[in-house]
Parts: C-alpha cells; structure tokens; sequence
C-alpha cells in the first residue's frame, strides 16, 4: 500500500513515537555520562576518552550507509523494513550494560578497551534498528501536515525519553552501594527500555509496502555511492543534512558538558538533574506548539525561528563564568523551548526530502537517506564529545578515578564554560547560513504536480538544483 493511501491512525503515531525512547536513551545516557565515566571513574585521560567516544561514533557513522542500503534490500526482497529493527532490538539490552560494566582495578588502558569495543558493538545494534526507524515516515503518511504530526508525537517522547534518561540515569547511578554497581545497575536498567523501545516501534514497519521502484544495491561500493549520489542531487538534502549536523554538534557539546558544570562549575551533582529538568521542561510542554506553528507558517520558518532562540540562550550561561548559580536554569530553560522545535522540525522535513527524491528520480532509496541521515547526525554528536575533551585536553583538565580526590585549574572551569556556552551558541547561528538554502516548501509536497510533454512528473523551480 502506497504512503499516499494510508490513513495514519492514532495506534501508529504511538508505536511509532515509542521508539524514541530508544533514540533518546541512546543518544543522552552515554553522551551526558560515557566520557564523564571513562575520566573519572577509570582514570581514562580527558582526550583517550574522547578518542574512545569518536572511534566509536566514526564506525557507526561508516556502518549507517551500508545499514540503510541493506534495508533497502529488506524492503525490496520482503515489502518491510522490520527485520534489522528487531535484530538491533534484541542485540543491544546486553552490549548497553557491558559498556557500563569494566570491572574496577582493570587499569585506564584495559577499561578504555573494555569500553571502546562494548560501545561499538551497542553502537552497531542500535544502527540495525535506527537507519530503518529514519526511513519510516516516508512509507507510513504522505501529506506535509500528516508528517508533521507523526514526527512531533515522536518528539514528545523523545523528550519525554530525554529527560528520563538524563536525570534519572544519574540517579540509578547514585542507587548503587559503591559507582562500579552504580553504573551496572544504571546500564542494565537503561538497556532494558531502550530494547523495549525499539521492540514496539519495529512492530509499526509497514509490511505491504509497494516492492517496485526500490532500488536493490548489492555491493559494499554502491551501499556508499547511493548516499553520495543522494547528497550531489538534491540540494534540499545537502542543506537540511548538514543543519542538522550542525545543531547536533552543538548539542551534543553542552549535553556532555553538562556534568562537568555540574560538577565543577556549580559545584553538585544533582545540578546535572536540574539541568536536565530546566531544557527537557520547556521543550516537552512546547513541542505540539512547535508542530502547530509549523502547520501555519511552515515548517522551514520554525525551524529558523527554533533556531535564533536557542543560539540566543545558549550564549547566556557565559555568565557562570563570573557569577555560578542557579540562575543558570532561566537560559537553558529558554533553550529548552528552542530545542523541541529544533528536534520536531528537521525529522518532520526529511520525509519531504525523501518524496521529492522519489519523485524526481523514480527510485525509493529512503533507506539510503535515512543511513546517511542518521551517520550525520551521530557524526555531529560524537565531534560534539570529541570537541569538548579537546577543550579540556587543552585547558588543563585533570582526570581521576573513582577513588581520587582532585581540583580543577581556573583555565579548565573557563575551558567548561565555554564549551557548554558561547562555541555551541556559534555552531548554531552558523547552521542558519546552511537552513536558508533549503529549497522545499508546502506546495512542492502536497502541490498538484504538473507533467512535461513526455508525461512525466516536472520538476518544480525550488525543487531543482
């Protein structure tokens, strides 16, 4: 059954939302505590750490396009893309607790290594479910609003999924009677939901999807050359890959800064929670806003509006450098409202992108954009982590393990602040000169196509290169 003739029932929109809390559990538990653990619990330098963090990031970023064309495959062999979401689904409660689990006294070394190859394997499992998860909502609703509508449901839970997991993954941490169970207990936990996440969220894949028009690719050099070609056709997916890139690097910079504020800045750990309670607050109660400003003035110019606020507050907490306090909270609760449009708005366009990439070539290869989209979107993360313990490296930083008791120079509190304020600030306001050469608007989705003199679909002037 083609997307256009499906009605998107209300049973959909929540399994399909579920699996955000897979994507969110994924994406904050190790971004907000990995590093923080490897430096201060196994006494991993600040920069090993970041090596740590980035390998693994780089593999899933070299795996996701292959991911994506074998779920092409999948769907073209099977009519669904249902089988890789359910191997990642059973594959990663197991391999999410051992990243947790390097027994004490191994060493930085050994731990590092423990770490580095539990969390590439985590990081495979969770691709096998993820890349298809992205190339979802192109089969499961056409229309621009009907997009929107799915894509801000699964916001809210991923919101909802955020703030689960980064406040209470430190608590679940602090529940264990010394921080080796403490970080068992809390991976093991985490694990679990994420896995159960991603078990309902496989069970929405449509399993009558049209077989024609996919585009089967079989080797490895064509699992890669469909995304580049993705990528030198359309500008609207060039331009929307590579804000997003951009946002996520900025993001993933303050979520795993996060605890180094807490810790060293405003000095308690339960100022991590706070944090997390002041941006997941906003966002959670603002993003169906979002969606509904989008459904007026389209989806494009709230991404734009989205964006401005949150580079705006983002600068603010600079100020920690002169006067740490609570005060704090007000911006990145500011933030918060930002970034639930920022997470709403470019999933509820890439389904747009796809379509149109469909329309113009004649070939579905949402698989393939969704492997890209997701290697992007975990690339911006990592270099997120990966810039941070760089900032550390050079400010001075000193690392410990569980056992230590140490302070930081003031060059590292500066380096801290800055990291989690003014670089992310930039990298967001530089995403704007990208999101303003986006080219696809309501009409180019749900505009009556016009037809050439040979018959076939024309090409609209935004659509174009």
């Amino acid at each position: 059954m083609d997307a256009m003739s499906r009605t998107l029932e209300r049973r959909t929109v929540a399994a399909y939302a579920v699996g955000s809390i897979a994507t969110g559990g994924f994406a904050t538990l190790p971004g907000l505590v990995l590093v923080y653990y490897l430096t201060d619990s196994l006494g991993v330098t600040a920069i090993a750490a970041g090596a740590i963090v980035t390998i693994a990031k780089v593999w899933d970023v070299l795996i996701d396009p292959v991911i994506g064309a074998r779920s092409d495959q999948s769907l073209a062999r099977t009519g669904s893309r249902r089988r890789l979401m359910m191997w990642g689904a059973l594959c990663l409660p197991a391999v999410f607790a051992l990243t947790f689990a390097a027994p004490p006294g191994l060493g930085p070394v050994i731990g590092g290594l423990w770490v580095l190859v539990a969390f590439v394997l985590c990081a495979t499992a969770f691709s096998l479910f993820q890349v298809p998860y992205v190339a979802l909502p192109a089969e499961l609703v056409a229309r621009y609003d009907e997009r929107t509508r799915l894509l801000t449901w699964r916001v809210v839970v991923l919101i909802v999924a955020v703030l689960l997991f980064g406040a209470g993954g430190p608590v679940l941490r602090d529940l264990g009677g010394d921080e080796a169970s403490g970080y068992l207990l809390m991976g093991v936990v985490a694990g679990v939901l994420i896995g159960c996440g991603m078990f309902v969220a496989s069970r929405v894949a449509p399993v009558d999807v049209a077989r024609a028009n996919v585009r089967p690719t079989a080797s490895l050099a064509q699992n890669y050359s469909g995304g580049v070609g993705a990528l030198r056709r359309s500008r609207a997916f060039r331009t929307l890959l590579a804000t997003y890139m951009l946002q996520g690097l900025a993001t993933g910079l303050m979520l795993t800064g996060a605890q180094y504020v807490a810790t060293w800045v405003l000095h308690s750990e339960l100022a991590v929670t706070l944090l997390f309670v002041a941006l997941i607050g906003p966002a959670l109660l603002l993003a169906p806003a979002w969606g509904a400003l989008a459904r007026r003035v389209g989806k494009e110019r709230a991404f734009v509006l989205a964006s401005v606020v949150f580079a705006v507050a983002a600068l603010l907490p600079l100020g920690l450098l002169w006067t740490p306090g609570p005060w704090v909270y007000a911006p990145i609760a500011l933030a918060g409202t930002a970034y639930a449009g920022m997470q709403t708005l470019p999933l509820a366009m890439l389904p747009d992108v796809i379509s149109d990439d469909a329309r113009r070539t004649g070939v579905r290869q949402a698989g393939v954009i969704g492997g890209l989209w997701s290697a992007g979107e975990t690339a911006g993360l990592a270099f997120g982590a990966t810039l941070l313990t760089v900032t550390l490296a050079l400010t001075g930083y000193v690392e410990s393990t569980a056992s230590d008791t140490v302070s930081q120079p003031d060059s590292a509190v500066v380096g801290i602040v800055v990291a989690f304020s003014i670089v992310p600030s930039a990298i967001v306001a530089a995403s704007l000169l990208t999101l303003r050469r986006y080219p696809l608007r309501r009409l180019d989705v749900d505009g009556p196509l016009t037809h050439g003199a040979d018959g076939a679909p024309a090409v609209s002037r935004e659509q174009g290169q």
